[in-house]
């Protein structure tokens, strides 16, 4: 059943990691799905060589039976997110869903370094993160009000909603902070308009830059890859609220993919219900 067919989406960051999952499940509901991000076949590449690009995403979204749309931009630059907004609304004349996925800085190549060892780059990266979140939620915004309905959503990191607790990271945590307080503030600037807005928290996900980093047994102990999950678990749960006549209920939460696991009833690609990441939790086999 494609429970999103007619949908317009916007996904950002969605060459690779959570956007991609979260684009593909939104092709795969019947979605037309703008794939947002920075790289493409016939530009540079990231540094580290991770692979995706636009045109691999959109290509397996039209392949899941949605409409796959590549754009090549880098929404941390505001001319370029309204180009793209423009673009949708002369196209379209409407945006249904938006899933805020673009994160830009590898924190997990200097997870380990103290903050005065890390280079400019690395914060210039976040800061273009935070500019592409802020960009993407008031262009989509302003078409969102006009129509007085559209979900917002900013793939985050909400830490069992403990606000003493550190990510581990300096460049993560700063970030994921901003996103959170994104979620809340936004949210309630948008009530009347009845558009909702929600962080959503996966758990350990397999994407392409973790699964080259757990490169050895040890790391994968380490970081508990027995309890990752594939990066279309948080898409099934974007696809969900979409699918939601009432997920304006939700606004302003952070939510957990596991926790919309267990109430809307999807599961993983494997067939599994993932719970809340648990780094205590037993070990398990390796998920295939």
């Amino acid at each position: 059943m494609k429970t999103l067919e007619g949908k317009i989406a916007v996904v950002t960051g969605a060459s690779r990691g959570a956007g991609r999952g979260i684009a593909l499940s939104l092709g795969e509901a019947g979605a037309t799905v703008y794939v947002a991000a920075r790289t493409s076949r016939n530009g540079p590449k990231p540094a580290d060589n991770a692979p995706g690009t636009v045109e691999d995403t959109a290509e397996q979204v039209t392949a899941r039976g949605g409409t796959g749309i590549p754009v090549c931009a880098d929404l941390g630059d505001a001319e370029q997110a309204a180009a793209l907004f423009r673009r949708v609304e002369e196209e379209y004349g409407r945006l249904d869903v938006i899933a805020n996925s673009a994160w830009g800085a590898n924190f997990m190549a200097v997870w380990s370094k103290p903050f005065w060892d890390l280079s400019p780059d690395i914060w210039h990266e976040t800061v273009s993160t935070m500019s592409a979140a802020w960009f993407a939620s008031a262009y989509a915004a302003r078409m969102m009000v006009k129509q007085r309905h559209g979900l917002i959503i900013h793939v985050t990191d909400n830490l069992h909603l403990d606000p003493s607790a550190y990510r581990e990271q300096i460049i993560y945590d700063l970030g994921h902070e901003y996103l959170n307080r994104l979620v809340l503030a936004t949210s309630r600037e948008l009530g009347k308009s009845k558009v909702a807005v929600v962080g959503l928290n996966p758990g350990f996900m397999r994407t392409e830059r973790v699964l080259m980093h757990m490169s050895t047994e040890e790391l994968k102990q380490q970081f508990r890859f027995d309890l990752s999950e594939s990066v279309e678990y948080i898409g099934r749960a974007a696809v969900a609220l979409a699918a939601d006549p009432n997920v304006f209920r939700k606004t302003g939460e952070l939510l957990w993919v596991a926790k919309l696991a267990e109430e809307y009833g999807f599961t993983d690609i494997d067939g599994r219900r993932i719970p809340v990441f648990d780094p205590k939790a037993p070990p398990q086999p390796y998920p295939s």
